[in-house]
């Protein structure tokens, strides 16, 4: 006699993230995501409902030091970025980041080169495609989540600046110290890559930031297609401010002003929500980077509130020598006010 079919709970799909970005900011934001995803047995519990799927849409523009020297080299693109999302995601980051980011300091056409920049190097020549190399070697090292290159294309970046002179390129562009009025890609028609897409389709949770606003945030959103997917999406769309101005992109930009560009650069709407640090800098870290041209990026709360945009602040700042996000702290602000309920009330500044 057959035994009847028991009725199974149907699953939760979970929460799907998306991350835009590039540079260190991308790594940190990611480097807290991580441990918000499903856990190994042997991992403590979090009180928190994992996120299922974690996604990094990586910017490929840049053309300086390891990156840039492959990329002219061995005609691939800038690995750089994508390797330090590999090191934010791996399971073992404490080994995996020592050895990828083992820098050679001797031997003829090594000197300066990333391990890891040679790796996806080499994997990239054995597979035939750059996409194929990341998601090889995600597999092979054990990633938790997905990277995916922007766009395969061999694309540059071209800054307008103030006076109409043109800057080729993104090492030229952030040791200009005019500022930018325009930024564009080269060439404008660049497709992107379709899982990319698809991520977007799929997300509950879209992030920009925190980075470099004109090297790693507006690239990706050049790219037509990704804008317009963000645009469209039902998601929350996030921008994480920077805890400073950077010389060469945003010396005296406030806030406002960060997202004013993001918006030059757009047709449509991309961004709903900001988050931002309210914690202060120390005063002798706040001298050091004052130095460097760096300044702590103003939050004028009645500008955002004039452009249209929800706030919300919290202490996020951590220092080590260096200014950084405190990666934990910022994770689990963005479950508890965009993914604890999925379809978040659009309240006012907080």
């Amino acid at each position: 006699m057959k035994k009847p079919a028991s009725k199974s709970k149907p699953l939760s799909r979970g929460f799907n993230v998306v991350a835009l970005g590039g540079g260190t900011g991308l790594s940190t934001l990611l480097r807290g995501l991580k441990e918000l995803l499903p856990r190994r047995r042997d991992e403590p519990a979090s009180n928190l409902q994992p996120i299922n799927g974690l996604t990094a849409i990586v910017t490929v523009t840049d053309d300086g030091g390891s990156s840039g020297r492959l990329r002219r080299e061995n005609r691939i693109l800038p690995p750089g970025d994508i390797r330090n999302c590999m090191v934010a995601l791996s399971q073992d980051e404490a080994l995996l980041s020592r050895l990828f980011q083992y820098r050679f300091h001797a031997g003829r056409g090594l000197v300066g080169h990333n391990f890891g920049n040679l790796f996806l190097a080499a994997l990239t020549h054995v597979t035939g495609d750059f996409a194929e190399a990341v998601r090889v070697s995600s597999k092979v090292l054990a990633i938790r989540g997905r990277i995916f290159p922007s766009t395969v294309s061999n694309v540059s970046l071209v800054a307008t600046l103030e006076g109409g002179r043109r800057v080729h390129g993104e090492t030229r562009i952030t040791a200009s110290r005019t500022p930018i009025k325009k930024l564009a890609l080269f060439p404008r028609s660049v497709r992107p890559l379709p899982k990319a897409i698809e991520a977007i389709h799929e997300a509950d949770l879209i992030l920009l930031g925190p980075g470099s606003l004109y090297t790693s945030i507006l690239p990706n959103l050049l790219i037509p297609e990704i804008a317009n997917a963000i645009a469209k999406s039902k998601a929350p769309r996030v921008y994480i401010a920077n805890l400073m101005t950077q010389p060469g992109e945003t010396s005296v930009y406030a806030l406002a002003d960060h997202l004013r560009a993001i918006r030059q650069h757009t047709e449509r709407r991309v961004i709903d929500w900001v988050v931002a640090n309210r914690q202060p800098v120390s005063p002798e870290v706040a001298k050091r980077y004052r130095a460097q041209g760096a300044e702590p990026v103003a939050v004028n709360l009645e500008g955002l509130q004039r452009l249209g945009y929800c706030v919300v602040l919290d202490n996020l700042l951590e220092e080590h020598g260096v200014i950084r996000h405190n990666h934990a702290r910022l994770a689990r602000l963005l479950h508890e006010e965009f993914l604890s309920s999925r379809r978040p009330a659009r309240r006012g500044l907080s």
